[in-house]
């Protein structure tokens, strides 16, 4: 923030006249010098009193910190011994589990990368990941090893029986195995610098074909920092981890960034509302993270869970993937006064890190994504003449900082259509930051529906639509049409015994908002689609609704 006490920066909305630059409002995040340091070793240098680092919530396996730290020495002995080094692409294709973490760890020691992938992919997606990334060994579990049936790679299994499932698999050895070595202080270890890449991980392609972000050790490194001084971590704080670690919210929260603070992290290998219900009252859990549509249906059962689960070791919420209504966050507080709900916003693109609310009374400012990381700073741009933007103007949010990604992966047109020769991401969310420097997204730039040119985005209709007291989901799409270019559609998702009706639902929009954003075409369906962050699929409901054209 040095350089920038010459500028006037208003301290209320952080936002500079003179070069149209919101600035964070949070304390700096302080970040090393020393420039040959790779994230592993900044992590586990880090000191806390913590004792158990991960729990399986199934079986009830503990993992110390020590165990973590020596398993993860001795995976990556053996890495080096295989040839694996510097640079080299290392795929993870695994559900949650507490060894998820060490294959991370142990890879970005060494300077290597890895790259994730769903393990709800199908072999085609992954083997265009593959084709893309070219891994040159994989880790997974015997059940997935068909879906790299097609490939050629050497695979260490994640779990020492080996299923008739292996079939034409090249399996090298078991992650066992692995940790069973003796570490070597003497393994081959290339000068690891804070400018390598870490990670490669695919994001969600909101934008066309899925494209591989390239996270430097530095971007990890600033991400680690702000999840610890954003949360001030008491030792004994155990974390249920709900969402999934190949994803960008799980590998920050949960297989790096928490690990630094000395917290307990109690892994579910998937979602399942009761398990993560009875995993909170066994393990006495205190932090939450989970994204709306979780947060939703705890709202909705409150009453029948609070009868069978004792959730009182809980004291924090954490939302991810899409901002709360005033009308969930409330639902929340009345059912479970003693939770606080905090949310964050970030991308792939920026390591997970962008925006956050930090406290009850921020989350209280209702539709916020919060306010700018630590270190992050922000420009709200007008897509069509490119004009950087004023407080309380709605336009495309850019971000740069030093959790900012490095580029895509060999995707030079890419990158250069999303990240500026200054080093400005563009999130591709439309935005606006108020008077008190809270950034309010309005959509997704990409998912304005054009009606005879004007721009209707789908997140206020359903923002509208989620008020309605019979209406417990929705999504709205861009239905094509010859007249008009497009009109919006409803997707809805009425509660148990409602009969409300297409009108009904048409009527009641048309009510609130300007003629060109009126609901046109109205479908009910059982759940809307959403991805592992609760985005909504609008890709496959567009689909859904022009496959019958």
């Amino acid at each position: 923030m040095a350089e920038n006490m010459s500028l006037a920066i208003d301290p209320r909305s952080g936002f500079c006249r003179s070069n149209s630059t919101f600035y964070s409002k949070r304390k700096p995040i302080p970040l090393p010098k020393n420039d040959s340091l790779d994230v592993t070793t900044f992590i586990s240098a880090r000191a806390h009193h913590g004792k158990v680092a991960f729990i399986d919530a199934a079986t009830g396996r503990h993992l110390t910190f020590s165990e973590l730290w020596r398993a993860v020495d001795s995976v990556a002995t053996c890495l080096s011994d295989m040839g694996i080094r510097k640079g080299h692409v290392v795929l993870l294709l695994s559900p949650n589990s507490i060894f998820f973490p060490i294959v991370c760890l142990s890879v970005m020691s060494l300077g290597a990368i890895i790259t994730t992938t769903n393990p709800l992919n199908t072999a085609n997606e992954i083997g265009k990941q593959v084709a893309d990334s070219k891994p040159v060994l994989a880790f997974t579990i015997p059940q997935l090893l068909p879906k790299l049936a097609g490939s050629t790679i050497p695979i260490v299994l994640l779990e020492d029986h080996v299923s008739s499932q292996a079939g034409e698999a090249k399996i090298v050895t078991t992650l066992h195995q692995m940790m069973k070595r003796e570490p070597s202080g003497s393994r081959v270890r290339d000068r690891v610098n804070q400018d390598d890449t870490a990670t490669l991980l695919y994001s969600s392609g909101t934008t066309g074909a899925s494209k591989g972000v390239v996270s430097s050790h530095r971007n990890l490194i600033a991400m680690v920092q702000t999840v610890i001084n954003r949360f001030s971590i008491e030792v004994g704080e155990k974390f249920i981890c709900t969402v999934p670690m190949f994803h960008i919210y799980g590998l920050v929260a949960f297989a790096t960034g928490l690990l630094a603070s000395g917290s307990t992290v109690i892994v579910l290998s998937k979602f399942e509302m009761h398990d993560m219900l009875s995993t909170i009252e066994k393990y006495r859990a205190t932090y939450l993270p989970l994204v709306p549509p979780i947060l939703v249906a705890m709202v909705n059962a409150a009453d029948q869970i609070r009868k069978k689960y004792d959730l009182s070791s809980l004291h924090s919420a954490l939302s991810g993937g899409a901002p709360l209504s005033k009308e969930v966050i409330e639902g929340f507080l009345e059912k479970y006064p003693n939770v606080k709900i905090l949310q964050g916003y970030g991308l792939t693109e920026s390591t997970g890190i962008g925006a956050s609310t930090d406290s009850l009374e921020e989350s209280r400012k209702y539709g916020t994504a919060g306010m700018l990381s630590p270190s992050m700073e922000a420009k709200v741009v007008d897509p069509d003449s490119g004009k950087a933007l004023n407080v309380n103007q709605t336009g495309e949010l850019w971000l740069r900082g030093p959790s900012v990604m490095k580029g895509y992966f060999s995707n030079p047109e890419a990158t250069t259509s999303t990240l500026d020769s200054d080093g400005w991401l563009r999130t591709g969310d439309l935005c606006y930051i108020d008077e008190d420097g809270f950034i309010f997204i309005v959509d997704r730039l990409k998912e304005l529906i054009k009606y005879k040119g004007y721009q209707v985005p789908p997140a206020e209709l359903e923002a509208l639509l989620l008020s309605h007291p019979e209406i417990l989901d929705a999504a709205v799409i861009p239905f094509p049409d010859r007249e008009v270019g497009q009109f919006p559609m409803a997707y809805v998702v009425r509660k148990p015994g409602s009969n409300l009706s297409e009108t009904g639902v048409m009527d009641f929009v048309g009510r609130e908002v300007a003629p060109y954003k009126r609901i046109r075409k109205v479908a009910f369906v059982a759940s809307i689609p959403k991805n592992p962050s609760g985005k909504i699929l609008r890709k496959d409901l567009i689909k859904l609704a022009t496959s019958k054209l």
